[in-house]
């Protein structure tokens, strides 16, 4: 029975047809301002179901009310000076058309492309400010059920550099491993790697230094990692590593410069064009 007057309220609330101005159905008053049913068609949220839309219906209406006593409360309460808002939304919408139009045309004439060569000048420039705040690894990872783990073959195919057998490596990992990852070309946070392993690592530091490659096993398991490279906290992060944030730093310093470039532009165009006047006021 609930079900049926909840679909008869929705079928009320949003008949087919929009009634005219004057006989817009009434949900709410504050003072003199009126929430009409027709006012919030558009925001009602589609897909609901009947007992969630009479629910939905009537939350939008208190949370209206409550905004709406908060703004009588304020005309009523303000002096003419407090309400005088022409100012304030003046330098609004200024501040608004500014970043509008300097997003347009930061999207339309700025040129986005940072190249190698850029961030590696940056880098040689800049690279005592890129401290590593955590071990990171260039590494080869396998996790193989122990039925079918072969250790000497892993070995052979993972510590050489022979094209042919990395290859073999991808074909044997995609073949046999639970999980195959390879972060020879990037670097990773360590702790990434080695916590996949059944072992607990309570030195990192120690163990980067002490292992190159290391193998351990559980009952179900074979477990591989061959560490290619490394650099530890506090060292100077390769350029690789902060690749992206220097050509974020690169693109914003672009920005910058571009963005005043284009007020000088815009200051030089209209001082040659007589569109502004600077008046010598003496004191």
């Amino acid at each position: 029975m609930k079900q049926k007057w909840y679909c008869i309220l929705i079928v009320l609330f949003f008949g087919a047809c929009r009634q005219e101005a004057a006989d817009k159905t009434p949900l709410a008053r504050v003072g003199e301002k009126i929430l009409y049913k027709e006012d919030i068609e558009e925001v009602f949220p589609e897909n609901i179901p009947p007992p969630d839309s009479a629910l939905w219906i009537d939350d939008f209406v208190k949370k209206w009310v409550r905004s709406e006593l908060v703004i009588l409360n304020a005309e009523q309460n303000l002096s003419s000076e407090q309400k005088n808002v022409e100012k304030e939304l003046e330098e609004y919408r200024n501040s608004l058309l500014t970043y509008r139009y300097k997003k347009e045309l930061l999207a339309q004439k700025m040129d986005t492309v940072i190249t190698d060569e850029e961030v590696n000048a940056y880098y040689e420039k800049h690279q005592d400010e890129f401290f590593l705040k955590t071990n990171i690894v260039k590494a080869v990872y396998l996790k193989i059920p122990l039925e079918v783990a072969n250790p000497e073959t892993v070995k052979n195919l993972t510590t050489d550099e022979d094209l042919q057998k990395l290859a073999q490596l991808n074909e044997y990992g995609v073949q046999y491993a639970k999980t195959f990852d390879r972060f020879e070309d990037k670097w990773v946070n360590s702790a990434h790697v080695l916590s996949q392993l059944p072992d607990e690592i309570d030195d990192e530091e120690r163990f980067l230094r002490r292992n190159k490659f290391f193998e351990s096993s559980d009952t179900d398991y074979y477990y591989f990692i061959y560490i290619r490279d490394f650099r530890l906290e506090g060292q100077t992060a390769p350029v690789a590593f902060v690749e992206t944030e220097i050509r974020n730093i690169l693109l914003n310093e672009r920005k910058i410069s571009f963005l005043r470039t284009i007020e000088d532009d815009i200051y030089n165009e209209g001082l040659a064009s007589n569109k502004f006047k600077i008046f010598n006021v003496k004191n």
